[in-house]
């Protein structure tokens, strides 16, 4: 399966998931989107998106959403979903934004719903895993989690917006590190100027 899953759990930050799976799908990637629970929790008070009812009922808001059927959704409970299998692996996961909860069961091995799941099977299966932890201050147990999925393959990429591109509005801080995020997956973009580009 060529496909990249993205996941939303349920830190704050549920926009850099949304924003990175419209980047994606204007690249012509396939995307699988899963939230957890507190996800979509997270997502209805930080955005109004009110993607609820069956699967398929929520599979058909966010391909409406994003304007585009190259979009797939699974249950976080389904793990039988084609993602979730080493033989059909997508090439790569992105956790945005990424829970210490979820962290933490991910460090552990514990894979009790499907984006932990499809994060064990990325790195058994040697593919990019990428968490967009949203915390702070981190406190130690954190930190030890997340230097364990360094160890284990994971990119550890904090939402961490820079300042030199000159941000004139939240978009802008919000597409600096999905533009990083998109560098990690080796997919061009021009979401924000690049250190040392003369474009003045």
């Amino acid at each position: 399966m060529n496909s990249i899953v993205v996941a939303i759990t349920g830190a704050s930050g549920a926009i850099y998931g949304l924003r990175l799976t419209e980047e994606l799908l204007r690249a012509e990637e396939r995307v699988t989107l899963l939230l957890t629970k507190s996800g979509l929790d997270v997502l209805r008070y930080e955005t109004g998106l009110e993607w609820e009812g069956s699967t398929s009922v929520r599979k058909e808001l966010m391909r409406d959403y994003f304007g585009s059927h190259k979009l797939d959704h699974y249950a976080e409970t389904d793990l039988f979903a084609p993602v979730s299998s080493g033989s059909s692996a997508p090439r790569a996961v992105v956790i945005a934004p990424c829970s210490m909860g979820t962290a933490g069961r991910i460090a552990a091995g514990v894979s009790d719903n499907l984006i932990e799941r499809v994060a064990d099977v990325a790195l058994k299966e040697r593919r990019d895993l990428i968490l967009v932890p949203r915390e702070t201050p981190f406190n130690a147990i954190h930190l030890e989690n997340l230097l364990r999925l360094s160890h284990a393959g994971a990119a550890i990429l904090p939402a961490m917006p820079a300042f030199y591109h000159r941000p004139k509005q939240i978009e802008d801080l919000v597409d600096f590190v999905v533009g990083k995020i998109l560098d990690g997956l080796k997919i061009e973009h021009h979401l924000f100027q690049r250190w040392g580009d003369d474009k003045d």
